[in-house]
């Protein structure tokens, strides 16, 4: 099970947790790409934090394969001439 899917259902069993809530957020940030202030994670206890940090190395992960990804699309499409020249 990837590191999402267990804190979401951490979340779904500790709803009104402090912890559940710093986790609902980095997620949002997460999917949001917007900046995320590191301060409430050092408040959570130490199974919150494991989740939380596997969280962000799934989606470090996931953004690299698809930068790569990218980067194969684009070379298809240039060798099949579909990509403006410069």
């Amino acid at each position: 099970m990837n590191a999402i899917k267990k804190a979401a259902k951490y979340i779904y069993k500790n709803p009104g947790e402090p912890g559940a809530k710093v986790l609902t957020s980095l997620a949002r940030a997460i999917e949001t790409n917007e900046p995320y202030a590191l301060g409430p994670l050092f408040d959570l206890h130490h199974e919150e934090f494991q989740l939380a940090l596997g969280m962000i190395k799934d989606w470090r992960v996931d953004r690299h394969y698809l930068s790569k990804l990218r980067m194969l699309e684009l070379g298809e499409m240039e060798a099949k001439g579909l990509t403006e020249s410069r």
